[in-house]
């Protein structure tokens, strides 16, 4: 049965979901771990996820949305990485003293802010033309392929364009492939597990498709 729900609302929520997890996602890349013997930036546990979210709101919104949503998030991405730098600026108080500590962490570096912001337009947008491309030409029914079809195209751009401006010339060529393959899994897997999600929001009819 077809249910009718508020479709500005869910899509509103999606959208705040969608530029809330882009955020979250740059701060925790500060951090490189090793996790089965592949390095990986703390992003990649929270930033998968934002592939799905994208595909939910052009879903439900719209791709002019979708777009303007994705632009919408690498903004805030810079917003965010200057209220930084201008709070590392701030002298300390001499009580607190951990002014280097929050500098190390928290400080922008600007290489790493630069290419997060520019792997997520260009691969969001890449997104966004393979999902309406599958639904043009493909197919309206089947969602879950949208979502497979639309992130073979994304999550390898991300992965590639992100790793090659942040690290490239900074560490050991084998550490930069470790990073990227690690980030293609562990995407791929976030998107197969997220499928899912795309038969719980409305589409822009405002009614949860059957298919």
């Amino acid at each position: 049965m077809k249910t009718k729900i508020d479709l500005t609302n869910v899509g509103l929520l999606v959208a705040i979901s969608y530029v809330s997890a882009q955020i979250f996602s740059n701060i925790a890349s500060s951090k490189i771990a090793l996790i089965g013997g592949f390095s990986i930036d703390g992003g990649t546990i929270i930033y998968p996820i934002t592939f799905t979210l994208r595909d939910l709101i052009h879903k439900t919104l719209g791709k002019k949305v979708a777009r303007f949503v994705v632009f919408t998030a690498g903004i805030m991405n810079m917003i965010i990485a200057l209220l930084f730098w201008i709070v590392t600026l701030l002298p300390q108080d001499p009580g607190w003293g951990l002014q280097s500590q929050f500098s190390v962490i928290l400080g922008p570096v600007w290489r790493i802010v630069m290419a997060s912001i520019i792997a997520q337009v260009v691969s969001e947008l890449i997104d966004t033309e393979a999902y309406q491309f599958f639904v043009d030409k493909i197919s309206k029914k089947h969602q879950w392929g949208r979502v497979l079809f639309s992130n073979a195209f994304s999550v390898p751009t991300d992965s590639i364009i992100f790793c090659s401006i942040a690290f490239l010339g900074a560490m050991p060529l084998k550490v930069v492939t470790s990073i990227i393959i690690a980030n293609i899994l562990i995407k791929g897997i976030v998107t197969i597990t997220s499928i899912p999600l795309i038969y719980s929001v409305p589409d822009q009819k405002g009614q949860i498709l059957e298919q």
